[in-house]
């Protein structure tokens, strides 16, 4: 990139030389898919504040929890791409999911169905999620809020039947 931009600054009355100075400040290297990107520019191109890429997340004790497409650390906001690959690593995604929110992150996740047929909800969704005022407890699993209930405590057999009976109507 840098060589790019030398070339740009060499090269001023090249035609074009505005649009690829933008082309360039938009261009992020450690995009891992052209999806990852065209979410990562929707959102830019929205107004939003620039996300990091591909940021190594850890818990409050400093254990790695995942790595997600875009994340925005003042809001503890991960955004993920879930291209066709990710049918196959389901398991390990949802893995993932699990560990980031039990560390108090926030995570959305968004298909292409959502990138290109509904562009105006995933802007949505995501400028709602960095109001800052909206932010969960970012404790995860140490807060001691738990320690006052019995987590190991589950409902009769009973009381699941009924509730899974309620929830499948």
């Amino acid at each position: 990139m840098s060589d790019l931009v030398a070339w740009l600054e060499m090269h001023k009355r090249f035609p074009g030389n505005v649009r690829l100075r933008r082309a360039i400040e938009l261009a992020e290297p450690a995009t891992e898919s052209p999806m990852e990107t065209r979410l990562r520019l929707l959102l830019i191109l929205a107004g939003l504040p620039r996300p990091q890429v591909q940021v190594p997340l850890h818990d409050d004790k400093g254990r790695f929890i995942g790595r997600p497409d875009l994340y925005s650390p003042t809001q503890r906001l991960a955004v993920e791409y879930d291209g066709a690959t990710h049918r196959e690593t389901m398991t390990a995604d949802h893995r993932r999911q699990n560990r980031l929110l039990n560390a108090g992150y926030r995570l959305l996740r968004f298909t292409a169905a959502d990138v290109i047929s509904t562009p105006d909800s995933v802007v949505m969704l995501v400028r709602q999620a960095l109001v800052p005022d909206d932010l969960p407890p970012a404790l995860g699993l140490d807060d001691a809020r738990l320690d006052n209930r019995n987590l190991s405590q589950s409902p009769s057999t009973s009381e699941q039947r009924r509730h899974v009976g309620r929830a499948s109507h």
